[in-house]
């Protein structure tokens, strides 16, 4: 089975869509939470996302924010600008979907998804090694598919050793999956690892492979609506430069 696994599409409906015209056919969609926070287009990525068939999704800290399910003290001062703005935008039929989900961690055959962490959903970052090896211990599956981050690398863990490795990913290249794994498939809508381009991933359940891709988009015309929405400049300027 071919499945495409994103995270963090953050309102931004024309990485989303470079994304999905990208990754071709697949089987499963799997998203891992923050369909909102930053970007000014929540509705269309809320209303494609929705859209998508054989889909499993949880939801992620901006999203629990903007159905009201977390305050916004909670948020820095522009994501906080941004959340405000979209729980005045996004549609009814918007935020039902959304307070459909959860953001509990969910099995999925050989993974286990979390928007942050198998230990702390919502909002732990698996940045180095040290996290990552506290928190293999709370997923049973032999791998995990995290966000959150917004950067697209692997965690391997040696179980006779107990070492920890990191590794950042490397665009159209095939991992082999030999558990134990932590796996994070990047931003689509605000990568922090210095590439700007949307970020995904494709699972292929047979193969075992976890193939990291990346894909150009126009972030002039993104940056103009993010402007035009009255959004912090700064949301505008960190996805052009991928931090």
């Amino acid at each position: 089975m071919r499945v495409l696994v994103i995270s963090d599409i953050h309102a931004n409906y024309t990485a989303l869509m470079a994304v999905l015209n990208d990754a071709g056919q697949v089987d499963e969609t799997w998203c891992l939470g923050d369909f909102v926070g930053y970007g000014p287009d929540p509705n269309a990525v809320v209303e494609e996302v929705r859209d998508i068939t054989n889909l499993t999704c949880i939801l992620g800290n901006h999203d629990m924010a903007a159905i009201g399910k977390m305050p916004l003290e909670a948020f820095n001062g522009d994501a906080r600008r941004s959340l405000e703005y979209h729980q005045k935008v996004l549609s009814a039929s918007s935020m039902s979907f959304m307070r459909s989900l959860s953001a509990n961690v969910k099995v999925r055959g050989e993974a286990t998804l979390a928007h942050g962490s198998p230990r702390d959903p919502l909002w732990e970052y698996i940045l180095n090694a040290l996290s990552a090896q506290v928190n293999f211990e709370y997923f049973e599956t032999p791998f995990c598919f995290v966000g959150h981050s917004h950067i697209q690398c692997v965690f391997t863990l040696d179980e006779k050793t107990g070492r920890v490795t990191v590794n950042q990913s490397k665009a159209d290249k095939a991992i082999n999956l030999n558990p134990k794994l932590i796996l994070n498939p990047g931003s689509v809508g605000q990568p922090r690892d210095r590439d700007s381009r949307a970020a995904y991933a494709i699972y292929d359940t047979e193969e075992r492979t976890w193939t990291p891709r990346r894909v150009a988009y126009n972030i002039p015309e993104v940056q103009q609506r993010i402007r035009e929405a009255g959004l912090p400049e700064k949301h505008a300027t960190r996805i052009a430069e991928g931090w």
